[in-house]
């Protein structure tokens, strides 16, 4: 079978970031995303570094090995980044998440690393196939807490593994079966930590087409709040022979993209509104600037406002010397110009597109597009603005932005105060038993410290000390023994203090044992009797049937006191012990 894709990529910078540390690709054959972590400046580095070494796969036949291929590429670029925190020690610690598959006919090679995620859309039923690195990821799968309690942990964003030059971490690798029909999509945790996979399963089954949907998850993303770059990659699996056409471009987006301003948000939400009022450079983009034709490079970039130079005086998009729209670049593959527009030499590079001369055949990076402060015309700002900023400077910029980052980032502080204290209340449901200074205890809260802060307290104290306790139950319970209920705990605790003191009683029972051992006939007593004379054993014979005589003469009556106990007996062993040790239940 043959099989194509048809994508779209999406990257947004989010409502409280001020640069882009996302990057993605997607080509024919590869499409790949990545979020770098370690400060502004070396996350975006981490990121392009790990999408500029599994480009060149795209081109490559993939051949028979391609688990082979996206391990070695990752190898190059945990190479790369420990090559630049040697030389810059400023960008030491820095690292991405890295989430990417590779296509030849229907085998899908998967590589992940991180919490960016893949999900798989398949006869309206949605799948990730990625599994989080994460430390709520690691609770969940032990079982300690709940997947919906992850979603509001306060260290759900902690991630375990990642792609560093510091360290050695090897990414997750697997082969998958594609079919016709099946819809792919990366994301970065800009999307998935905001936006349930129950609302992204159904935006990918009842939105067709693929712009609609990549710019529909976006915008969710940013009506939750946008707290992160917002970065995804969606493809859908074709067949040409069935009519489909095929992408056959390559689209690159985020850091790896662009070194300028970071685009705008899409759409025309309140959210997509307010992100616009703190980055005033901007304007809403009708659309990402797209380059087609065969082997032509896609750079995801804003479309920028009449701010061009060669924007009409009615504010319309000019036209380049060379017919394509005022804002957009295109640079055709092969040769690249290495200085002047037209020279040759130089080879389409991974990461951002050289910038030269606007309608020169070495195209443009849309950051070029700004003119200087003060030019006028082409500003984009309203009038009054320009006319502000001219007596002032950019304090009025400044002053409007800030009531609305405040606004948000109020907003922010009390969904993680929400989230907190939900978290907080859902511990509080939970029981274990466990040790406090070394006796046995009932906790209410789960055995986890937060930043230094228990989450856990003890609701009841007993007096069994654990070094009492057998063996086994010991171990359960320095290991905590979970409970639903305070009554359940409780009903623990019941059976543990039954085996205690069944242990306790049978170490009295032995050593009671110990100390009074049963008498044994001497030697000199059997042969005592053996001698004595036959007379004299009558006699005492008689003396007896007397006595007996007597004793029934005299006999007291049933008012009488019983004899009194012996001095000392065993313990007695409670009914409910076994006599192997141990209760019995």
């Amino acid at each position: 079978m043959t099989l194509a894709l048809r994508y779209v990529v999406r990257s947004d910078i989010g409502l409280l970031r001020d640069g882009n540390e996302d990057s993605a690709y997607a080509g024919p054959r590869l499409l790949a995303v990545a979020d770098g972590m370690g400060g502004h400046a070396a996350g975006e580095v981490a990121s392009a570094v790990a999408i500029s070494a599994l480009a060149p796969l795209d081109s490559a036949s993939p051949g028979a090995d391609m688990l082979g291929a996206l391990a070695g590429a990752i190898d190059a670029a945990s190479e790369s980044l420990r090559q630049i925190a040697r030389s810059d020690p400023s960008t030491e610690g820095m690292g991405t998440t890295v989430t990417a598959l590779l296509w030849s006919g229907d085998q899908v090679a998967l590589c992940h690393i991180g919490d960016s995620r893949a999900y798989l859309l398949r006869d309206g039923s949605l799948e990730q196939i990625t599994h989080d690195h994460t430390l709520v990821q690691s609770l969940v799968d032990e079982g300690r807490i709940t997947k919906e309690a992850a979603a509001s942990h306060p260290q759900r964003s902690l991630v375990l593994r990642a792609l560093q030059g510091s360290a050695e971490s090897a990414p997750d690798l697997r082969l998958l079966t594609a079919r016709e029909g099946d819809r792919y999509l990366l994301c970065s945790d800009g999307l998935s930590d905001v936006v349930t996979d129950e609302t992204i399963g159904r935006t990918l089954a009842e939105l067709s087409d693929l712009d609609e949907a990549a710019d529909q998850l976006v915008d969710l993303a940013i009506r939750s709040g946008g707290p992160d770059n917002i970065t995804c990659v969606l493809a859908d699996v074709i067949d040409p022979r069935h009519g489909g056409t095929p992408s056959d471009q390559v689209i690159m987006a985020g850091a790896v993209a662009s070194d300028g301003p970071a685009e705008p948000p899409r759409g025309d939400s309140p959210a997509a509104r307010a992100r616009l009022l703190t980055q005033r450079h901007f304007r809403p983009a009708a659309g990402a600037a797209a380059f087609t034709g065969p082997g032509d490079v896609t750079v995801v970039a804003p479309a920028f406002s009449p701010a061009d130079p060669a924007a009409g005086a009615d504010g319309t998009p000019g036209t380049a010397s060379d017919g394509e729209p005022a804002g957009q670049r295109q640079v055709p593959a092969g040769p690249l110009p290495a200085g002047p527009a037209g020279s040759d030499g130089g080879q389409v590079p991974a990461g951002p597109l050289p910038a030269g001369p606007a309608g020169s055949d070495g195209g443009q990076a849309p950051e070029a597009a700004l003119p200087p402060s003060g030019a006028g015309g082409g500003q984009d700002l309203d009038q009054d603005d320009a006319d502000d900023e001219q007596d002032a400077g950019p304090a009025p910029a400044r002053r409007r932005r800030r009531p609305v980052v405040t606004s948000v980032l109020a907003m922010l502080v009390a969904v993680v105060a929400g989230s907190a204290y939900m978290g907080w209340r859902f511990t509080q449901s939970e029981y274990y038993v466990g040790t406090a200074g070394g006796l046995v205890a009932v906790f209410r809260g789960v055995n986890e410290n937060v930043a230094g802060i228990s989450l856990s307290q003890v609701v009841q104290r007993t007096d069994i000390p654990l070094a009492a306790v057998p063996a086994g139950d010991a171990g359960m319970i320095r290991q905590t023994i979970p409970a639903r209920t305070l009554g359940q705990a409780r009903q623990i605790v019941l059976r543990i203090s039954k085996d205690y003191r069944c242990a306790v009683t049978q170490a009295r029972i032995r050593s009671w044992m110990l100390a009074h051992p049963a008498p044994r006939p001497t030697r000199a007593g059997h042969a005592s009797r053996a001698g004595a004379p036959a007379a004299a054993r009558k006699e005492r014979g008689a003396r007896r049937a007397a006595a007996r005589r007597s004793h029934s003469a005299a006999r007291p009556s049933p008012s009488a006191a019983p004899p009194a106990p012996p001095s000392a007996s065993p313990p007695s062993l409670p009914g409910y012990c076994s006599i192997y040790g141990g209760s019995d239940g």
